[in-house]
Formats: structure tokens, C-alpha cells, sequence
């Protein structure tokens, strides 16, 4: 990017450097661009004024229905147009949208809809039968099928309303749950939108953004990867594509057709994007930026992802108690070769604290191991009706520990080495999963893998691989122990493999670790040894 172009996209964002709110974000675009679009999906597509009235319908609506600020309204159902002017629009009020994932089992979606007290529930396209069972619930005034939706949002007088203030809650997602109930984190709209600002005094490039560009909705909405790229690109004033659930000739079509310059994947659905058919044939020039994060990435897929696409990649680390991204590793430190930067998780954003705590809770000195601890703006308000799980994992001085394991080098860089519930304990080393897998990813028989401890009576834990074999190929253990033992030390190479048809995910696509350990543990008390 030469000078002039990154002086004239930083002046463009510094216009609205001092914007915090849904509602500011939504009146200053619709006054600045009214007749350029603002979203487009399946459903429904709006211009930045039409979308501007539209939300301004939706917070008008739900006060007459005798909503207040701080009561919960939820959506179950796939990515949608209808589901951000939903959201958008109650933000404006200060009511604040649940999302709920929709490949939930039906008890599952109960209990967030109960757990939040949701006082309505709108359902998506193709969920209009749950309007007999969740829209049932005792908690509720009304439900709406999408068709209401839409109604209720072309034909809403447009009142007047009090706008929702920046340390107002506005989104409550839910934790994915691996373990026991899933915990609401209540986010703000300062959490949404606060560290736009420190990351103006000094920009990236791939923080700026062009008036050619727009942003794929493809995550679910459930997650902060789907709903955070939506609030991305009303930030940016700039079009968000939606798609109501990520498809790769979907993706393909929007990369090549609807004018998409940037998205936001898991690892998971990256590799199958990878290995489609249609990727090698796509045409990808117009893409800028791929953003890349919510579960670590093998050295190798990322690799193989650089000499594919055209696009510069940039892995997003955070979760969704941070309200999305906090660290990023930026294009200039990937390359095709690989190289060390490229196992870690980046350097913290600006207006971003981290530290890496020991047992002790004191600070640890660059490359020791502890836990990932991080403050800014963007950490939530706190988990809904969870005082003590708000205060086990955040101080009162503001510090968030997120429960992940690495360590920071003298550059700054943070290397995430695993969830620190994952790490296996053999013989008294500690072993994290990740870093197994990415020793075994590229063995020419291994699909993907994961890798967990089971009950050892010499060892405690032993390390095992569960691998899915490439179509066409079948999995020898010996092999893939062989090939960890050239790339790991000893104690991490696996006692053990065993060969699935596909690894259990959640709907964000983390592996369910403790699905897979599950069988080797029953009868224990604990998953441990």
C-alpha cells in the first residue's frame, strides 16, 4: 500500500474514531452514504439509509411491546439479514439479542432461552416448527417466525427512542460449552466497538479499510466470528455479504461474484475450502485479507492455504469473553516457507494488556509457560447471573484469564501451546495437544487429528492420535509414530493410534476433546490419572 493510499484510508477511519455505539455507527453512515448498500443476504438487503430506518423500526417495536432497556430477546436460526437488523435494532434501545446456535439440540437452545430470560423469541427461515416447542417456553411474551420478523420490520411506526449508552449491554453470547452448561458473556457496545480507536494512533494496513471492499458473513451468528464480521463492516460503513451457514461453493460464489475482499474462517472450514474441487479453478484476486483463528491452525494446512489463495492471511486470536480478536499475527510474518513466527498467535492489538501468569498469579519473564491473561476494553461485562464464575475468571482490576497455556517471547509475540484443560500429563511432562498435531499434520495418509490422553498405570496419561484418513488411504500406527518421533521429542510422540471417520466439533468447529476421551475414562472418576 503506498503513502497516499494509506493517508486517505486512515483519514476515512479516523472519522469515526469517536463512535462507540450502534446507534452512532447507524446515523452517522446513513447520513454520510444513505444510497450505498449496507447488507445483503438470502433475505433481505438494505442501503445504508434504508438500514438506518429499518433498526430504528426494530428498537421502536420492541419498547411497544413494553421491552426495556436490559431485557434479552433471542434468535434461533442460521445467519440471516433479518437476524443483524434484529440485533442492530435492539442494540439501539439497549436490548440485547441472544443468539442462539442452531445446530443445538432442542433442550440445548431451551436452556440459553430459559437461562437468558428471553422475553422474545425470533426464529430463522426453515425454524417456523419450533415456534410449537421453544416458542413455547415460560419466559416468553411472543415468538416470530422470520416471515413476522420482516413484518414486524417494514410495518413499525418509527418512534422516538433513548439510545443505548456505550457501556450498555447489547449481545450476550454463549461459551461453547465443551464441558457442563454453556455461560453467557454480556458484551457492550464499547466492548463491540472500543478498540477501534487505540488502533488508530498507529494502523495497519490490514486494520484500513478501501470503498471497493466488503466483508463475508459466513460463521455463525452464535459465535462472535460470525456476528463480530457484521459489526466489522457497519463499522467500516462498507456492505457485509451474509451467508446464512458456510457452504465452500457458497463462499466461492461470493468470493468471485458479490464483490468480497476479506472473511474471517476457522481452521476447519478453511481446509475444506482447501480440498473442494472448485478451490483450485476459483478465482480469489479480489481477495485482500483472510482471517484465520478460534482453534490452532497445523503449520503445514497454513502453509499449503499461503500457496493457494492470492489473499494475505491474518490469524485472529481471542474468544468470545474478549469479544472477539485481542492478538494478531499480520501478513507481514506468514510466508509460504513457514517460519517460527508463524506458530505463534501474534502480538497483542493496541489498547490490549498480556501477560502470562503463574501458579503463583505473578507475572512470568519472556518464554516461561503459564496462563494467557489479557485486559482491554474489549473484555466482557461479566457472565449473566454468574457472579462467581465472572470473578474466577476475571480480577477485579480488570484482568480476564483465559484458560489457555502459552508464553510470550522478547518480541512481544504470544505462542498459544494449548487449552490448559487439554494439556496431558505423562510422567510428569507436560504435553499439549496442539503441538502433537501439528507434528503429525502432513503425513501423507492424515486427514486431520487429534490427539488426547488416556489412562496410563505407568505414566499417568499417554499420549494418543485419533486420526480421519485422507479418502483413499488407510492410517498404520506405526507409521504415523514413526513420523512424530522425527519431528518430537520422546515423551511427546504417541503410545497410541487409533483411526475415526471425522473428529466430533462443536458448532464453532473446536474438537470435543472429551467426546474422544470419553470411552478410554469411563468408570473414573475424573479425566485425569
Amino acid at each position: 500500500m503506498d503513502q497516499a493510499t494509506y493517508d486517505r484510508l486512515l483519514a476515512k477511519a479516523r472519522r469515526t474514531a469517536d463512535l462507540f455505539s450502534f446507534d452512532e455507527f447507524l446515523r452517522f453512515w446513513a447520513e454520510d452514504r444513505p444510497d450505498r448498500l449496507a447488507i445483503e443476504g438470502d433475505d433481505l438487503s438494505f442501503t445504508y439509509g434504508q438500514f438506518e430506518d429499518a433498526t430504528a423500526r426494530v428498537a421502536s417495536a420492541l419498547l411497544a411491546l413494553g421491552l426495556n432497556k436490559g431485557d434479552r430477546v433471542a434468535w434461533f436460526g442460521k445467519n440471516s439479514t433479518t437476524y443483524f437488523t434484529l440485533f442492530f435494532g435492539a442494540a439501539r434501545a439497549g436490548v440485547v439479542m441472544v443468539p442462539v446456535g442452531w445446530r443445538l439440540a432442542e433442550p440445548e437452545a431451551a436452556y440459553i432461552i430459559d437461562n437468558a430470560e428471553a422475553k422474545l423469541l425470533f426464529l430463522g427461515d426453515g425454524f417456523e416448527a419450533c415456534a410449537k416447542t421453544l416458542g413455547q417456553r415460560p419466559g416468553l411474551i411472543r415468538c416470530f417466525t422470520a416471515d413476522e420478523a420482516r413484518k414486524l420490520i417494514a410495518d413499525s411506526p418509527r418512534t422516538d427512542f433513548t439510545p443505548s449508552q456505550p457501556d450498555e449491554a447489547v449481545l450476550q453470547l454463549y461459551t461453547s460449552g465443551t464441558t457442563g452448561h454453556p455461560k453467557g458473556a454480556v458484551l457492550s457496545n464499547r466492548n463491540l466497538f472500543g478498540l477501534r480507536k487505540a488502533a488508530l494512533d498507529n494502523p495497519m494496513p490490514y486494520t484500513l479499510w478501501d470503498e471497493d471492499e466488503a466483508v463475508l458473513v459466513a460463521m455463525p451468528c452464535a459465535h462472535i466470528g460470525g456476528t463480530g464480521l457484521g459489526v466489522m463492516a457497519l463499522a467500516a460503513g462498507l456492505p457485509g455479504v451474509v451467508l446464512s451457514e458456510f457452504e465452500p461453493t457458497r463462499v466461492f460464489d461470493a468470493v468471485e461474484n458479490r464483490g468480497v475482499t476479506r472473511f474471517f474462517i476457522v481452521p476447519a472450514a478453511l481446509q475444506m475450502l482447501l480440498n473442494h474441487p472448485d478451490c483450485a479453478t476459483t478465482d480469489f484476486s479480489r481477495i485482500k485479507y483472510i482471517l484465520y483463528g478460534a482453534s490452532p491452525i497445523p503449520l503445514e494446512l497454513l502453509r499449503q492455504c499461503i500457496a493457494m489463495f492470492s489473499a494475505e492471511f491474518v490469524q485472529n486470536y481471542g474468544m468470545t469473553e474478549t469479544t472477539g480478536t485481542i492478538c494478531v499475527l499480520p501478513p507481514e510474518d506468514h510466508s509460504v516457507e513457514g517460519n517460527e513466527r508463524m506458530r505463534s498467535a501474534g502480538k497483542p492489538l493496541p489498547g490490549v494488556e498480556m501477560i502470562i501468569r503463574g501458579p503463583d498469579g505473578s507475572a512470568l519473564p519472556p518464554r516461561a509457560i503459564g496462563e494467557i491473561c489479557t485486559r482491554s476494553s474489549s473484555n466482557m461485562l461479566h457472565y449473566w447471573k454468574l457472579p462467581e464464575a465472572t470473578q474466577s475468571t476475571m480480577d477485579a482490576d480488570g484482568w480476564i484469564a483465559t484458560g489457555d497455556v502459552g508464553y510470550v517471547d522478547e518480541d512481544g509475540y504470544v505462542y498459544m501451546y494449548d487449552r490448559a484443560k487439554d494439556m496431558i500429563i505423562t510422567g510428569g511432562e507436560n504435553v499439549y495437544p496442539a503441538e502433537v498435531e501439528s507434528g503429525i499434520y502432513g503425513h501423507p495418509d492424515v486427514l486431520e487429528v487429534a490427539v488426547i490422553g488416556v489412562p496410563d498405570e505407568k505414566w499417568g496419561e499417554a499420549v494418543k492420535a485419533v486420526c480421519v484418513p485422507k479418502p483413499g488411504h488407510t492410517i498404520d500406527a506405526a507409521s504415523i509414530i514413526e513420523w512424530a518421533r522425527e519431528r518430537l521429542a520422546g515423551f511427546k510422540v504417541p503410545k497410541s493410534v487409533d483411526t475415526i471417520n471425522a473428529l466430533p466439533r462443536n458448532p464453532s468447529g473446536k474438537i470435543l476433546r472429551r467426546t474422544l476421551r470419553e470411552p478410554y475414562w469411563e468408570g473414573r472418576e475424573r479425566q485425569i490419572n
